[in-house]
């Protein structure tokens, strides 16, 4: 890490930049914009605050009013929408409880939450699990993926909840969803893919069955994500994304293959994503901002263990400290 220090002025994190960026994002409503990305609401919620947990500014951002704001995206089955008013799915109630866990706020839920509190959300999100084939649909109208498998063992084992879902099935999809090379895709048979690759193994991990990974051969196909840039991408003759930052090096962090990348032509390329003025990370050096590239950016510089920023938890996309909470410095 010691060509980090000798790196120029703008390609040092320039952090109190990023705050204000996120800080920002709920008052621009006479954009037209954000009322575009009304689908992302709540996941935007959870990249922010999370992003600046990850920054050291937890407090930037009120809690009270994001524990009411989560609260009004629910719905009676349990499940949460993108904000109020839309349709409850997979993706948006696992933000929920990581909000409520990032906030240490499950009493909130269990208190003011529908129905049963935290009982409703562990069985929207159990309901949702194919019970023949193991894996998870997104909300009723039954669309499945490897990333609803995931983000369901991900929410149900932070509610402590994790019994509701038949796990060994679970893991059973996502081994038929593993690829000659190493790699897995969105159901069996389809092509590997770095997103994909993520929600596999961060399952298998949940559910304690890492060994049925094939970690050397996944690490090189992981490793060979790097170009020339220094930045990642997601398969085969893609370009560079700052996103990848998680879905690779998580999955690197996970099987202990961290090292098979160089980290510091990726910490450079992911620091001149930076908008240094206004704050945010892009997809690529001198594209437009956005909350989903700023929150990969961090845990990324996280996972590379960048100076100043919030170690995270490679599995559940949460500071270290937190997850230390929920489970214990144990696990």
């Amino acid at each position: 890490m010691s060509g980090i220090q000798k790196l120029p002025d703008e390609l040092q994190l320039a952090t109190e930049a990023h705050v204000k960026y996120i800080q920002s994002l709920d008052t621009k409503k006479d954009e037209y914009e954000y009322w575009l990305t009304e689908h992302l609401r709540l996941n935007g919620l959870y990249w922010g605050l999370t992003a600046l947990h990850l920054l050291k500014h937890p407090d930037a951002l009120p809690r009270d009013k994001a524990i009411d704001f989560v609260l009004s995206c629910q719905h009676e089955s349990g499940g949460f929408g993108a904000a109020p008013g839309h349709d409850a799915h997979m993706l948006y109630t696992v933000s929920a409880v990581q909000i409520f866990v990032l906030l240490d706020a499950l009493d909130e839920l269990e208190s003011r939450g529908k129905g049963n509190g935290k009982a409703q959300v562990g069985k929207y999100l159990a309901d949702l699990q194919n019970r023949e084939t193991g894996t998870f649909a997104g909300d009723e109208w039954g669309e499945e993926d490897t990333r609803f498998l995931y983000g369901a063992l991900n929410a149900l084992s932070l509610l402590d909840m994790l019994h509701l879902a038949d796990v060994d099935k679970a893991v059973d999809y996502v081994v038929a969803c593993a690829n000659t090379d190493g790699g897995y895709g969105v159901s069996p048979g389809a092509e590997t893919h770095s997103g994909q690759i993520f929600t596999c193994v961060a399952a298998l991990a949940i559910a304690g069955r890492k060994d049925l990974i094939d970690i050397d051969k996944l690490g090189g196909w992981l490793s060979e994500r790097q170009v020339s840039c220094g930045g990642l991408n997601g398969r085969p003759e893609k370009k560079e994304d700052v996103c990848y930052n998680w879905w690779v090096l998580g999955s690197l962090e996970i099987i202990g293959r961290t090292h098979w990348i160089d980290r510091e032509k990726l910490i450079q390329f992911t620091l001149s994503c930076q908008d240094t003025e206004r704050g945010g990370l892009s997809d690529r050096p001198g594209d437009m901002v956005d909350v989903w590239h700023t929150f990969f950016g961090l845990t990324g510089l996280s996972l590379l263990e960048y100076p100043g920023i919030e170690a995270i938890d490679p599995v559940y996309a949460l500071p270290k400290y937190t997850t230390d909470r929920v489970f214990g410095k144990s696990r």
